[in-house]
């Protein structure tokens, strides 16, 4: 297993910058961050619901003149969304920490973009992959489990059909195997490098199991 673990990583670094991903994912706690979302149309109702399919509590505002109907109905059910009907200005990125740009406005969206990476915040432009500091991509939830897929911006149909493949293939009762071993976590002794040993000896079955 481990051979061809290191023959894995081996033969991916052997691929050029174009065609290795080396994005490095991360998981947010979206609910302690500022997000600006800049557009009220389908596309920013794409991102918002995106946002708060994974993070319910995500503490958000949107800008535009004006939303589309379902944006405003989505945002009335969650009490951390909040609308600006305005147009955008550079204030807006005051005390933020990742912004999002869908306008329809070409040049409105590469200003928020030059202007975020003035304020050293993470933009993402959408359908535009070079004007990008992150993408949202495929996301399965299993209760505590979560995992997030991307294509590197390559293939978003890809990431879609790889979501439902994950969804369908990881059992419904893994959530259940989660809390039982972080229960069993909180009883083991020993310094870390013990528990940790511990824990990989009682998992093994998972990564052997066909």
């Amino acid at each position: 297993m481990e051979e061809s673990k290191t023959f894995s990583n081996n033969q991916d670094l052997a691929l050029s910058p174009l065609e290795r991903n080396e994005l490095y994912p991360v998981f947010l706690k979206l609910h302690n961050l500022k997000v600006l979302i800049v557009g009220g149309g389908n596309v920013g109702l794409e991102k918002l619901s995106f946002l708060l399919k994974s993070s319910p509590n995500a503490d958000v505002e949107v800008v535009a003149p004006r939303f589309l109907s379902e944006l405003e109905v989505l945002a009335q059910k969650h009490p951390s969304v909040q609308l600006t009907y305005k147009k955008f200005n550079r204030w807006m990125l005051r005390k933020r920490h990742m912004v999002i740009a869908c306008t329809d406005d070409l040049k409105v969206n590469k200003r928020v973009y030059d202007l975020s990476r003035k304020r050293y915040l993470i933009c993402n432009i959408a359908d535009t992959p070079p004007l990008c500091d992150y993408y949202l991509g495929g996301i399965v939830t299993k209760g505590n489990v979560k995992i997030a897929i991307s294509t590197n911006g390559k293939s978003p149909t890809t990431a879609k059909r790889l979501r439902e493949f994950f969804e369908e293939i990881i059992p419904d009762d893994i959530n259940k195997m989660v809390e039982n071993l972080n229960e069993y976590r909180k009883t083991l002794k020993g310094d870390f490098e013990e528990k940790v040993q511990k824990m990989n000896e009682i998992t093994e079955a998972l990564k052997n199991k066909e």
